[in-house]
C-alpha cells in the first residue's frame, strides 16, 4: 500500500480548512442532498463529502456508509488532494499497486473510486467530493461533468457558511461596541446633567443679584451662558433617549384610543403658539407600545412646531389600519426640508441646517431616535417635503393582537 503524500502548502491548507468550522459538525441537509444526488447521477452506492484534517479525513456527509471519519494514511481522498488531475479515478483498486492491500479494499471492499478536489477561492484544497463502488467501473463524460459541477456547488455551500460565520462575528462585535458606546454615553451624559443644571441656576443667581451692576454686554453674556447650557442639556437628554430607544420599544403593549393619546401629547407640549392641530377623523383603538408611540409623536409634532415660520401653524394627523400595520401621517405647513437633505435626516447627528422659529439649530438626534424606535416596532418611516410649504412624515408600526 502506498500512503498519500502531503501537499507542499499543508500548513496553510489546514488553516484554510479550519476557517470553515466544519470539522466534527453534525450532518446537514444541504450537504446530504449533494451526496445523495451525486450517488444517483453516478449510479454508485457511496458518495462522500470529505475534509482532510491533519491525520484523518472527516466526512461532512456520508451517503452509503455509517462512519464519519477514516485515517488519512489509508484514504483514497488523500491521494486526490495531491493529484494534478481534476478528477482522480481508481477503476479497480484490487489490481492497483497503490491500493490492492489497502484496508479499505481488503476489509471494506472498496473497488472503484472517483474524487474531485474541493478547491476554495484562495486555491487551497479542503477535501473532496467522491464516490465509491464495490465493483470496477468507469464514468461517462456526463457523469464526470456532473461530479465536477456538484463539487463547485459544495464549495459554494462552504463559502456561504464561512460568510455567515463572519457576519455573525461582525454582528456580535458591532453589538459589543454599540453597548460600550451606549454605556459610555449614558455615564457621560448622566454625569454632565448636574453641572449643567448648576450652570443654569448660577446664571439666574448672577443676573438677579448683580443685574443692576452689569452693563448690557455682560447681561448678554450671562443670557448666552444660560441658553448654551439649556442647548447642551437638551442635546444630552436627546442622546440618552437615543440610546434608550431599544429599551423603550421593548415595553409592554397596551390598548388605547389614538385621539386620547394625542390629546395627552398636546397637553404635554404646552403649546403657546397660534396652532391648529387636526386629529384623525376616526378614533381608532390601538394595541401597541404606548410609551414608544408617545415618544415618536412628541418628537414629530415637536418638530412641526419648532420648524415652522408661519403665523398660524397647522398640523394634520391621520391614522389608518393597513393589513397588519398601523399607518400614521403627520402633515404640517412648516419650513420644509431641502431635497438634498431628505436622505440624511434620520442619520444620528445629521443637521438639515434650518434654524427653528427661535433661531436655534437642532442637534440631529431626535429623528434618528424616532427611526430606531419605529424599526424596533417593526415599522418604517418616510418623509415628503417641499421647502416653504411643509413636511409630511408617514410611519408604520406592527399591530399587536
Amino acid at each position: 500500500m502506498k500512503a498519500p503524500g502531503i501537499p507542499a502548502n499543508e500548513q496553510e491548507r489546514l488553516e484554510a480548512v479550519r476557517e470553515y468550522n466544519l470539522l466534527d459538525t453534525l450532518p446537514e441537509e444541504d450537504y446530504d442532498i449533494i451526496t445523495k444526488l451525486t450517488a444517483s447521477i453516478c449510479d454508485t452506492p457511496i458518495s462522500l463529502i470529505s475534509l482532510m484534517d491533519v491525520d484523518r479525513q472527516f466526512l461532512k456527509s456520508h451517503h452509503g456508509v455509517p462512519f464519519t471519519e477514516t485515517p488519512r494514511d489509508i484514504s483514497f481522498c488523500g491521494h486526490t488532494i495531491v493529484s494534478s488531475d481534476n478528477i482522480f479515478i481508481i477503476e479497480d483498486a484490487r489490481i492497483d499497486e497503490r491500493f490492492h492491500d489497502n484496508p479499505l479494499v481488503t476489509e471494506q471492499n472498496a473497488v472503484f473510486y472517483a474524487g474531485v478536489p474541493l478547491v476554495n477561492p484562495n486555491g487551497y484544497i479542503l477535501g473532496t467530493l467522491c464516490i465509491l463502488d464495490t465493483k470496477p467501473r468507469n464514468l461517462t463524460e456526463v457523469q464526470k461533468e456532473a461530479l465536477i459541477a456538484l463539487s463547485r456547488q459544495t464549495i459554494n455551500l462552504f463559502e456561504l457558511r464561512k460568510q455567515n460565520i463572519e457576519l455573525r462575528e461582525l454582528q456580535e462585535e458591532l453589538k459589543f461596541r454599540n453597548n460600550e458606546l451606549k454605556n459610555f454615553a449614558g455615564v457621560v451624559s448622566h454625569d454632565m446633567k448636574m453641572p449643567l443644571a448648576n450652570m443654569i441656576v448660577t446664571a439666574d443667581i448672577l443676573k438677579k443679584k448683580y443685574g443692576s451692576e452689569l452693563d448690557e454686554q455682560a447681561a448678554e453674556y450671562i443670557s448666552y451662558l444660560k441658553d448654551s447650557s439649556f442647548t447642551l442639556s437638551e442635546y444630552i437628554e436627546g442622546l440618552l433617549q437615543h440610546y434608550e430607544s431599544e429599551r423603550t420599544a421593548s415595553k409592554q403593549y397596551e390598548k388605547f384610543d389614538i385621539q386620547q393619546l394625542l390629546e395627552e401629547i398636546v397637553e404635554l407640549l404646552n403649546i403657546n403658539l397660534d396652532c391648529e392641530i387636526h386629529f384623525p377623523e376616526e378614533n381608532i383603538e390601538i394595541v401597541c407600545n404606548r410609551v414608544a408611540l408617545e415618544q415618536i409623536f412628541l418628537n414629530l409634532i415637536g418638530n412641526s412646531l419648532k420648524y415652522n415660520d408661519k403665523d398660524k401653524i397647522e398640523i394634520i394627523i391621520d391614522c389608518q389600519r393597513k393589513d397588519n400595520l398601523y399607518e400614521f401621517t403627520i402633515q404640517d405647513n412648516g419650513m420644509g426640508i431641502p431635497e438634498d437633505k431628505i436622505n440624511d435626516i434620520f442619520n444620528l447627528f445629521s443637521i438639515v441646517g434650518n434654524l427653528d422659529r427661535h433661531g436655534k439649530k437642532g442637534n440631529g438626534i431626535g429623528l434618528s431616535t424616532v427611526k430606531r424606535i419605529i424599526n424596533n416596532l417593526g415599522g418604517t418611516i418616510e418623509v415628503d417635503s417641499t421647502v416653504g410649504q411643509g413636511t409630511t412624515f408617514t410611519f408604520t408600526i406592527l399591530q399587536e393582537s
